[in-house]
């Protein structure tokens, strides 16, 4: 049996797409959030290149929660 589930933020405002937590069928979990930009990156010192996303603390405590 293969499933997804998805739980999904709503009201948050911001105007793009809502903090999410994937559960796959293959048991990866995937999480989607806002893009850092490269001012932030620079800001906090990240690596320039990969993909980085910033998660809130409500999406955090949702993983762990589920843990």
């Amino acid at each position: 049996m293969k499933f997804r589930v998805e739980l999904v933020w709503q009201g948050e405002g911001g105007g793009g797409a809502a903090p999410s937590i994937y559960l796959t069928a293959d048991g990866r979990v995937i999480l989607q959030g806002a893009a850092v930009t490269p001012a932030e990156r620079e800001a906090l010192a990240l690596p320039p290149d990969g993909e980085l996303i910033s998660v809130d603390r409500s999406l955090i405590r949702a993983i762990k929660d589920m843990l």
